[in-house]
């Protein structure tokens, strides 16, 4: 457990590092405003589970996942513009987020609009500017923008919108959870094979792993908003009441077990990679979580 964690604490340090003294500082440009809504929530902490993930799948492909920051960083940045997006009156009207208020409730909603619209954007410039080759780099946006865009979660986010207005079967929960989150945890897992120069072979073995985490990720998710508690998730619980979630459909023992499932066909996708067992590790930390 010492070894797991002092890997995750480094990883997480990586990228903080890296977002902090790399992002946003434009000292002489005169829209600071947006500058500091960028960076009040792209700052503002949280698991970096999707960068780390960019990390370690770039290791097991044996690259030096210290070069990967970039891919890292573009990934968080279209994970915090999504936040910001779904905590707004119009999306899920949320007032809290990771333990402080959200960025519409700081920066007021045009700024926060602009604030996710420009870290959407610069995500793509992260990509562009990483050290690996034009080829590398191609397949690194044609991956993250399937993964973001109409045909991953923003399609996942259009198909939930539409969930609310009747009930859902099992499948077009499947449909929704497949884009809306588990896209963007596949994304930074094969970006992270791209940055570690794997085969085909391990891309396509990351991507199942990432959709089977991803699930079960969600699942684990909706149990939560159930009986979390607010002040350890550092968000409101009970704002999925209502919706078409997998626990309105199954109940919570029945969801119990679907995250076992799934945790186990996750794990053994990882067998494509060597030196899997942190990961492993972090898929079951996940997994298990109560926060």
């Amino acid at each position: 457990m010492a070894d797991f964690e002092g890997k995750l604490k480094q990883y997480q340090g990586a990228i903080e590092e890296y977002l902090s003294k790399k992002c946003f500082l434009y000292p002489d440009e005169p829209q600071q405003t947006l500058f500091e809504a960028m960076r009040y929530s792209l700052l503002a902490g949280g698991k970096r589970l999707r960068p780390v993930m960019v990390y370690d799948f770039c290791r097991m492909c044996a690259g030096d996942w210290e070069n990967a920051s970039a891919f890292g960083a573009a990934v968080e940045m279209i994970h915090t513009y999504s936040l910001i997006h779904d905590d707004l009156p119009a999306m899920d009207n949320d007032d809290l987020r990771r333990g402080r208020p959200t960025n519409h409730k700081v920066y007021g909603e045009a700024t926060a609009i602009l604030a996710g619209d420009a870290l959407l954007t610069a995500a793509f410039a992260q990509l562009a500017k990483a050290p690996y080759s034009s080829e590398a780099k191609i397949r690194a946006v044609s991956t993250l923008a399937d993964c973001a865009g109409e045909l991953g979660m923003v399609g996942g986010q259009v198909l939930d919108i539409d969930s609310e207005k009747r009930a859902c079967t099992e499948r077009e929960i499947l449909n929704i959870q497949y884009r809306k989150t588990g896209a963007l945890i596949r994304a930074a897992c094969v970006l992270g094979v791209i940055a570690g120069g794997g085969t085909p072979e391990q891309e396509d073995a990351a991507a199942v792993f990432a959709n089977h985490l991803g699930l079960a990720f969600q699942i684990r998710d909706d149990m939560l908003d159930r009986i979390g508690d607010v002040q350890v998730l550092g968000k409101a619980v009970g704002t999925d009441e209502g919706k078409n979630t997998f626990l309105h459909l199954y109940g919570m023992e029945a969801c119990e077990q679907l995250v076992e499932k799934h945790t186990e066909m996750a794990i053994s996708a990882l067998h494509a990679f060597e030196h899997n067992e942190w990961m492993t590790e972090l898929a079951l930390s996940l997994t298990k979580r109560t926060y």
